[in-house]
């Protein structure tokens, strides 16, 4: 199992719908997480800077790279791209982050 960790930006007043859209998480799009190998998903939110840091575990196996050619995937990130930074297709401009230390 891998942890995996990013981040990603909202655009002011978009706090309260980033969160709602996320309570109303599509089914096919949680499916598709969990066959890619995608678990244990949180985001949290730093409300003064906007700044999201996404934390995930993947499967040994995962197939979380190929997520962005299911057309799902690409659903939900047009219907996202209008309350955060994304790149021209729409993904959301993601920092990965390294990880310098864990503890169980």
């Amino acid at each position: 199992m891998k942890r995996n960790a990013f981040t990603m930006k909202l655009l002011p007043g978009n706090e309260a719908e980033y969160e709602k859209r996320h309570d109303e998480i599509w089914p096919e799009l949680s499916q598709a997480l969990t066959e890619a190998g995608v678990s244990d998903y949180t985001i949290f939110l730093d409300e003064e800077s906007l700044t999201l840091f996404a934390v995930q575990k993947l499967a040994d196996k995962h197939t979380a790279d190929a997520l962005p050619d299911l057309p799902i995937v690409r659903k939900w990130w047009a219907s996202m791209a209008p309350l955060m930074e994304t790149n021209p297709d729409h993904s959301p401009v993601c920092k990965p982050l390294r990880e310098v230390f864990h503890h169980d």
